[in-house]
Formats: structure tokens, C-alpha cells, sequence
């Protein structure tokens, strides 16, 4: 029913100035719409990202967004470093941690999270 129908993710975030900061300036979203400053709305590749204002905003202790980055991700990593991101490290079975990637599997993902806590990651594939 659905397999046709484009998704769009959604982060809920306590301080949407702090959160446009992040977005915008350390990740260097593109902004395609603003609704009343309780939600922006973000373009990245082919997909929108509403970040939206709630109380609830950090409480998922899970993946909330993935970048596709391809074998960029070095380079994106070395990037977001230099901007003040913090890489999560994680020990996870069939994973080793080269600088801030965990590499197994035949995949490299990197873990990093927003102002709010709120779990994104970047994977080559």
C-alpha cells in the first residue's frame, strides 16, 4: 500500500534556533519551509527532514536519522569533526572502531547526535 509513497523523517528538538544552528550551519541542510517556528523543514538529496519543537525531544535512545554518504565518509567524518560534532563510539559484535568509523561487515557507520541527543548516523552504503 505504501511502497510507492515517500517518507520523511521527523526530530523532535526542545530549542528550534539551537537545532537550526546544528542543522544548517554544522550540517549545511538547505531550509525549504518554516511553519509558524514550530517546525523547519530540511532538504537533504532527495528526502525532507522536519525538525520540529516537543518537550519530548531526546528521548529516543535510537537511530532517529541515516545519511547515505558513500565512500565519503571519511571525509565527511574528518568534516563534521572540525565543526565540533562528537562521534559516538559503540562496542557492537562484528564492528571495530577505526578513529571515529566502526567498520564491519562490509559497511563503515558513524554515530553522532544533535543538540537534543537525538541518535543520527552516516553510512557508505
Amino acid at each position: 500500500m505504501l511502497q510507492n509513497s515517500n517518507a520523511t523523517a521527523n526530530l523532535a528538538v526542545k530549542d528550534l534556533a539551537r537545532a537550526k544552528a546544528f542543522y544548517e550551519g554544522t550540517l549545511g541542510l538547505k531550509q525549504v519551509d518554516d511553519m509558524g517556528g514550530e517546525l523547519i523543514v530540511y532538504k537533504s538529496g532527495a528526502t525532507l527532514i522536519n525538525v520540529y519543537h516537543s518537550q519530548f525531544a531526546g528521548t529516543n535512545k535510537a537511530t532517529a536519522l541515516t545519511f547515505t554518504v558513500g565512500d565519503q565518509i571519511g571525509d565527511v567524518v574528518k568534516s563534521l569533526k572540525s565543526k565540533g560534532v562528537a562521534f559516538e563510539h559503540y562496542e557492537m559484535p562484528g564492528l571495530t572502531l577505526e578513529g571515529d568509523v566502526h567498520v564491519g561487515d562490509g559497511m563503515k557507520v558513524a554515530w553522532f547526535k544533535d543538540p537534543d541527543g537525538n541518535i543520527l548516523n552516516l553510512v557508505d552504503k
